[in-house]
């Protein structure tokens, strides 16, 4: 049987979102309101004051109490502050102490969004300290407020960040203490399943699925998980033998059963396998999807079928299907891979004309091609009219941006992405900071470098170790002791309050310390 093999790929294959929101609803949609133009205006000003605010210099809370007026605090505008916070990478305390704020002095309850949105900055930044305490308090004030997702977004980062026995004792934590009086069943056992299949960890999720499954009877979305856990290796032998054992167990297979093997098909480029499961659901009268055929032109774009992908699309309406952002960003993904950039542009105009708009995504595909077909003037170009839609991109984006700006010893482009990220209330993840400072000071332009990193640090954002060295060593070698001085304060500072990890500079040893 599957459930007993332990070995397992480290090679890592995107989960498309639709398809992982499809088997869970701990990440179903918040359904939360978007909010008018004066609104929006007043979130991007509440946020670059958190995000710029002093830390841990000056307390948060009366800076707060200072610029937020009591009227602002709907459950809108503080879900619509914090998620800004989440995609801005704001240090987890600072939106810790914005929630406690919108809690003390909004007339509103809070809703399950902001909270969630609070633990999963915490829980990202590897404060679970903070986490466990926000969900104790929430449990005694606001138990509504806890649901699955909470308690997939916990269990998610404890299973990423420590180890699995960590992993099993929250979930005995969250049973006994934070959902107390809650009787688990196999949601709950679906949601620990999920916290180790999407890291990949399938000989934990296998280990616990044989010690629960006898407490907790599994049904077809616990086999649905498990089933996505094995297609995330990109073993395709691994997902059809566990296919075939959901099967002799007595599950059904359902839409989601067949989105993730048409799925695991098309990332290997066996778009006719695809196909052929495509004709196998339809004949069993379970319908496709938009989730599904979007699968399908992404696999005919991996297969360099560039024709099918064009069919597919089109066939779109007669399916009675309505084409949307992720439709399209799956034909443009297929048009650059066969390198024809000049329509998958056209495809982005088209997009802003039906008012479907473009996302990150999109963005990250049309850069790609841009980049190898336009070159260092092509993507500054494309650069310019995302900064003037307001569009920031998200990680990935911004630091295979930042890479390609530095690689082409274009400095100034780096320097433009990392101030239009501080501008608008973003501190830019390590990775991009680590990049831009490197490539900064190995042009003599330490300085600019070291004021870089200020920035992070002023926001809350650690820099990691092997900068501050490189820098440390720039700034000896220039005789600039009372900037390290200044930089290593900073760290000192900084450190005071971040958890701990190797990762995260620790400034100078006191018998390095350097005067003036």
């Amino acid at each position: 049987m599957l459930l007993m093999r332990t070995t397992r790929s480290n090679q890592l294959y995107q989960i498309p979102q639709k398809l992982t929101l499809s088997i869970n609803v701990a990440f179903e949609s918040s359904g939360q309101s978007h909010p008018c133009l004066e609104t929006r205006s007043e979130i991007d000003r509440v946020t670059r004051i958190i995000n710029d605010h002093p830390f841990p210099d000056n307390p948060l809370h009366s800076t707060l109490i200072q610029h937020v007026p009591k009227h602002l605090l709907s459950n809108t505008f503080v879900e619509n502050v914090l998620g800004r916070l989440f995609a801005a990478h704001s240090n987890g305390l600072k939106a810790f102490e914005f929630f406690k704020f919108s809690l003390q002095h909004s007339e509103f309850c809070p809703s399950s969004d902001a909270f969630e949105k609070t633990l999963h900055i915490l829980a990202r930044m590897r404060y679970f300290d903070k986490a466990w305490e926000l969900m104790e308090e929430i449990q005694q004030t606001h138990p509504s407020l806890l649901t699955l997702k909470s308690m997939s977004i916990m269990l998610s980062r404890i299973a990423k960040f420590q180890s699995y026995e960590d992993t099993l004792e929250a979930f005995k934590r969250m049973e006994k203490n934070i959902f107390s009086g809650r009787q688990f069943g196999v949601d709950e056992l679906n949601v620990l399943l999920r916290a180790f299949c999407t890291q990949r960890q399938m000989k934990e999720a296998r280990s616990v699925f044989h010690q629960m499954h006898n407490r907790f009877s599994p049904n077809t979305k616990t086999m649905n998980i498990l089933l996505l856990g094995f297609k995330e290796s990109g073993d395709v032998s691994a997902v059809e033998l566990f296919y075939h054992e959901m099967i002799r167990r007595g599950f059904k297979p359902n839409l989601v059963t067949y989105n993730i093997r048409i799925d695991v098909y098309c990332k290997k480029g066996c778009l006719g396998d695809g196909l052929r499961l495509l004709e196998e659901m339809e004949n069993a009268n379970i319908p496709p999807t938009l989730e599904t055929i979007t699968t399908l032109i992404h696999g005919a774009g991996v297969a360099r079928n560039i024709s099918r992908a064009w069919e597919l699309f089109n066939e779109i309406s007669t399916r009675n299907l309505q084409a949307d952002i992720g439709v399209y960003n799956a034909l443009i993904s297929s048009l650059i891979r066969s390198r024809d950039v000049h329509s998958a542009l056209m495809l982005m105009d088209e997009m802003e004309g039906k008012g479907i708009g473009h996302d990150s995504m999109t963005y990250h595909t049309i850069f790609i091609g841009v980049m190898r077909s336009k070159g260092i003037e092509g993507v500054s170009e494309l650069c310019h009219k995302m900064f003037k839609r307001n569009f920031v991109p998200k990680t990935r984006t911004i630091v295979m941006l930042m890479k390609w700006f530095c690689q082409n010893q274009r400095l100034d482009l780096g320097l433009g992405l990392w101030g239009y990220l501080i501008d608008r209330g973003y501190c830019p993840h390590s990775h991009a900071l680590d990049l831009l400072i490197t490539g900064l000071c190995s042009h003599g332009r330490m300085k600019e470098g070291v004021e870089c990193a200020k920035q992070a640090l002023e926001r809350g954002r650690p820099i990691s170790e092997g900068i501050f060295r490189m820098l440390e060593r720039y700034l000896v070698k220039a005789g600039e002791s009372e900037m390290l001085w200044k930089l290593d304060q900073m760290i000192k500072k900084l450190q005071t309050v971040l958890p701990p990890s190797r990762r995260y500079a620790v400034g100078l040893a006191r018998t390095n310390l350097v005067t003036t």
